[in-house]
C-alpha cells in the first residue's frame, strides 16, 4: 500500500507504476524505461515496515532525480526532501540466507551463489589470480 501511496504524493500515478521482482542480491529498482518501481520480495519480506517505506523512498527519489543522476547531489537533495533517511537497507548479506548453493575454500572463508558455478574458482581473498590451493568446494543446501 506504501508503494501505492508514495507513487501517488511524489510521482504521476499514471505513469509510474509499482511491483514485486525476484531479486535476491538488491532491495529495490527504479526502472526509467518501464516506468516502474519495483521491490524484491524476498528482501521486502524480510524487513520491517519502516526498511520498506526508506526502500520506496530510495527509488523514488531516482525516478524523481533522473536517469543520469545516480546517487550524486541531485539525488541526495531530493531523497532528503522526500523523508529519506539516507541509511543502506540493504548490503548483499540476504545471500547468505537465500543462496542454494555455498562454497568455502581451504581457509574457510564462505561464498554463497544462487546458481552452479560452471568452472572450478579459487578463493580471492587468500590470493590474486587463479591458483589450486585455494580452489573452492560447492555444496548446495534446501533454503526455506
Amino acid at each position: 500500500m506504501w508503494a501505492y501511496e508514495l507513487i501517488e504524493i511524489h510521482l504521476d500515478s499514471r505513469v509510474w507504476t509499482f511491483g514485486f521482482d525476484h531479486a535476491k542480491m538488491r532491495a529495490g529498482l527504479c526502472d526509467f524505461g518501464k516506468k516502474r518501481i519495483s521491490l524484491s520480495r524476498y528482501l521486502a519480506a524480510r524487513y520491517d515496515d519502516d526498511e520498506v517505506k526508506q526502500v520506496l523512498l530510495h527509488e523514488i527519489a531516482h525516478a524523481l532525480a533522473g536517469a543520469r543522476a545516480g546517487h550524486g547531489a541531485k539525488w541526495r537533495t531530493i531523497a532528503r526532501n522526500i523523508g529519506y533517511d539516507g541509511k543502506r537497507t540493504h548490503d548483499g548479506s540476504a545471500a547468505s540466507d537465500l543462496a542454494p548453493i555455498v562454497g568455502v575454500c581451504p581457509a574457510g572463508h564462505e561464498f554463497f551463489r544462487f546458481r552452479v558455478a560452471t568452472r572450478p574458482l579459487s578463493c580471492g581473498r587468500c590470493g590474486r589470480g587463479f591458483n589450486r590451493d585455494n580452489l573452492i568446494t560447492w555444496h548446495r543446501r534446501d533454503v526455506a
